[in-house]
């Protein structure tokens, strides 16, 4: 069945109703799990509001089936161990339902809990397919896989026909995972990898790997990580002459690396979901983001958004609030949402989510150029 959303105003621009108290009807507990501190906070910030938006949004509605929403909010600072943490923390706080987590590294563990306490999970932002290979049935995602992605990037790579390329990656499971992907499909295609290494997430000082990159004579760098690191290895580049292209994914498309790298961020390549705020669809709820501040237009926005808002939906169809029952029907049902039509494999893994390359500029804007 399609959900068209008129009951709960998600999707369009129908203003919202009074809100009824909370503490007058029942309240359904949703776990908002990511990073609120650390050095990819700039995304959690984004997970965080989106989420929090589709929450007022749906109170403001009158609830689901007459039950309120409330969030619960926990900080893993994106890393594997404190994402453990925070999970049994979730499950003690009688969550039934989590948005998260953010970073692939710290969702895997954290899905083990949820997986076994019987909590529905949906990461509007983990990429590993690993995530969702191993049959569970309560892991869900509001975004593509890297073995999605990583194939846009080196599709669009082996387009600018190459001479010697190398790829570099942080050595987690994100970045070495989406890195690993794009180096299968350019050795598929005969491109010239000249070098597979990996970094340790945290360093400042990349003069050595510039320097290799300078002794190999690539032309194209893709780097498999997040945006703290790239920065810098951006910045190092530019000082030291290193004429390279650089590409990377979705963790890297924050503004944030432009006061990093400053200037060496023109040209930067990057593979990022559409921009789903330019919708026409979503121009009122946009408008929502941007009355209260807010911008909607980073990458995991609208996908955390949709993660609430789906979450909701299948409560709503299944006529219950028992995890195993909304699972079902999450697989069962399509769903029309602010990033597009939404329906589950088997696995928890949405039948089909678009990539798209990008080249980014100086001033923290961004050009499609495919």
């Amino acid at each position: 069945m399609i959900k068209n959303f008129s009951k709960l105003a998600l999707a369009a621009g129908v203003s919202a109703a009074i809100a009824l108290p909370a503490s007058a009807l029942a309240e359904i507990r949703i776990g908002i799990a990511g990073p609120q501190t650390g050095p990819v906070a700039q995304y959690g910030d984004m997970q965080f509001s989106g989420a929090r938006m589709a929450i007022e949004r749906i109170n403001a509605e009158g609830g689901v089936n007459g039950e309120m929403l409330e969030a619960v909010e926990v900080d893993d600072v994106c890393d594997p161990k404190q994402a453990v943490t925070v999970a049994n923390r979730l499950v003690n706080e009688g969550v039934s339902f989590v948005v998260g987590h953010l970073c692939s590294s710290s969702t895997q563990p954290a899905s083990d809990i949820y997986e076994d306490e019987g909590i529905l999970m949906i990461t509007p932002a983990s990429t590993s397919p690993e995530i969702t290979a191993r049959g569970y049935e309560l892991v869900f995602r509001t975004i593509g896989l890297d073995s999605m992605q990583g194939p846009v990037a080196a599709n669009h790579l082996i387009s600018l026909e190459p001479k010697r390329v190398a790829v570099i990656h942080d050595k987690q499971q994100y970045g070495e995972g989406i890195a690993t992907s794009v180096r299968d499909t350019l050795e598929e295609a005969d491109v010239n990898v000249v070098m597979f290494e990996g970094i340790t997430a945290g360093d400042k000082d990349f003069s050595s790997l510039v320097t290799k990159l300078k002794q190999a004579d690539v032309d194209y760098v893709y780097y498999g990580g997040y945006h703290p690191e790239l920065g810098l290895i951006l910045r190092q580049a530019r000082q030291a002459d290193l004429d390279a292209t650089f590409m990377g994914p979705e963790g890297v498309g924050n503004k944030d690396i432009n006061t990093i790298a400053g200037d060496a961020a023109e040209g930067l390549l990057v593979t990022l979901p559409p921009s789903f705020d330019e919708k026409e669809v979503n121009q009122a709820l946009v408008k929502a983001f941007e009355e209260k501040g807010e911008d909607p237009s980073g990458p995991f926005v609208l996908t955390s958004y949709t993660a609430v808002q789906l979450i909701a939906e299948g409560i709503e169809q299944a006529g219950s609030t028992d995890p195993f029952e909304v699972a079902e029907a999450l697989r069962e049902g399509s769903f029309e949402t602010p990033i597009g039509m939404v329906s589950y494999d088997e696995k928890g893994d949405m039948e089909s989510f678009e990539f798209v390359v990008y080249e980014w500029h100086a001033d923290g804007s961004k050009t499609a150029v495919n």
